[in-house]
């Protein structure tokens, strides 16, 4: 491969030999060197024997890479003229050689490719910023949402507020069952129905007015007439066809009075509490006196006056509503703020906090007057005094820590503590037959007087 001189060797010894030699190995110093000649026939070959030789290093090529090995010296041999000495296979790898390419390409061209790659580059960045960009703006702009006729149930359901309709629904029931008269089913179904139906006639209505400020809130971004999945006179009309309806039905099937309590409940939902809520925090004591008139529509169904049952079923209603949306408000307050309402929650939380454990107070007081006003009998304040303290207890917290979960928890527990209550007290209300015993008693004096 390589043609090597060598001329003059430092040492004890020195000769001038010319040979081919096949392995080149690199030597750093030769401090004591003799040199061996050997010839037989064509072939020659120089050995070296070294008497302090230090550790020969060559580079070898293994796959695609270049390393630096070295091999230690041998152990010395009894003469120093015998022949080849054994190969020590104890190699050390000392570094890895970095190998240079063996073609560079021109600067100019590696310019110009650099160019054409930051040219592409940026030409591809532009073009996917302008179709986000395109797709962003498509995505905010309104769109005509296909409405197929199976989807019609749901979006009514969603419009009329179905969930809280039930509830209405079933606080007029009681009502209708606390009555002290013989039951009448075909007015019982009547009143509910109609009562059902003026619900969802207000809140279809509250829907239509709070467009664009339900648009603001997570909680009711996703409302029918928000995402426009009906028209705005679509669901007038469906408010129409629900109010007219169930006016009639209380109005001609029960009696007028259910009837104009039911056109009145509207008319305080829709056009008195909707507004108030941009403008003051009494939206939510006039909020509550809409929850309570349908359990006192309930009581005039049956009995066609309002009595004193008819007023403290309307007065637990009432008390029942402030620990249920305080909690519920105060979870949502950014929502509240961002949609534009004034809630006691965003205004004057620590309010918020004190009417929420007070009313859970008064929901004590009012189980107790029940019986006092022969409603129910007196069992009903004990088994009920459970649920209540229990209510109590998390609305003191609520006051005390003001924090998310216990608002949470005040919440959850309304849910279930309203009907519990309500069940509660139909269990334990005064037999219609011991009242009729006591009336005919009393008549029966007053005769013999």
């Amino acid at each position: 491969m390589y043609g090597v001189s060598c001329r003059l060797l430092s040492g004890q010894l020195g000769m001038c030999v010319f040979e081919t030699v096949q392995k080149v190995t690199i030597i750093k110093q030769f401090p004591k060197v003799i040199v061996h000649h050997y010839r037989s026939g064509k072939h020659e070959w120089l050995t070296f024997q070294h008497f302090t030789l230090p550790k020969c290093q060559y580079v070898t090529k293994v796959n695609k890479g270049l390393y630096q090995h070295a091999k230690p010296k041998a152990e010395p041999s009894a003469s120093s003229f015998q022949g080849k000495q054994p190969l020590i296979n104890d190699e050390t790898v000392l570094r890895s050689v970095q190998q240079i390419p063996a073609i560079m390409p021109h600067p100019s061209s590696l310019q110009e490719n650099e160019d054409n790659t930051t040219e592409k580059t940026a030409m591809a960045g532009a073009a996917k910023d302008k179709i986000t960009s395109q797709d962003f703006r498509e995505a905010k702009q309104w769109k005509e949402a296909k409405v197929q006729l199976s989807d019609l149930p749901g979006i009514y359901a969603r419009l009329s507020k179905i969930k809280l309709t039930a509830l209405v629904a079933m606080t007029a029931s009681a009502g209708f069952a606390m009555a002290p008269v013989p039951f009448d089913l075909s007015c019982f179904l009547l009143a509910t129905i109609g009562t059902g139906l003026a619900s969802c006639a207000a809140n279809s209505i509250n829907q239509f007015f709070e467009v664009p400020f339900d648009s603001n809130m997570n909680r009711t971004k996703n409302r029918p007439l928000v995402r426009g999945q009906i028209s705005p006179l679509h669901a007038v009309s469906f408010a129409v066809a629900c109010s007219v309806p169930g006016i009639a039905l209380l109005t001609l099937g029960v009696n007028p009075l259910t009837g104009a309590l039911g056109a009145f409940n509207i008319f305080l939902y829709t056009c008195c509490y909707t507004p108030m809520k941009r403008l003051s925090i009494l939206n939510t004591w006039l909020g509550s006196v809409v929850g309570a008139i349908p359990p006192v529509m309930g009581w005039t169904a049956a009995t066609g006056t309002i009595g004193i049952g008819a007023l403290l079923l309307g007065g637990i209603l009432y008390s029942w509503q402030f620990p249920h949306f305080n909690a519920l408000s105060w979870n949502l307050r950014e929502d509240y703020s961002r949609g534009g309402y004034r809630m006691m929650s965003v205004t004057h939380p620590s309010l918020c906090k004190r009417v929420a454990f007070r009313h859970c107070i008064a929901l004590i007081g009012l189980s107790t007057l029940c019986p006092v006003f022969d409603v129910t009998t007196w069992t009903f304040p004990l088994i009920s005094l459970p649920i209540n303290l229990y209510i109590s207890y998390l609305g003191y917290r609520f006051y005390r820590d003001s924090d998310r979960s216990s608002a949470r928890k005040l919440f959850f527990c309304s849910l279930w503590h309203l009907p519990m209550l309500l069940l509660l007290m139909l269990t334990c209300k005064k037999s219609l037959f011991g009242n009729e015993g006591t009336a005919h008693h009393s008549v029966k004096t007053e005769m013999q007087a």
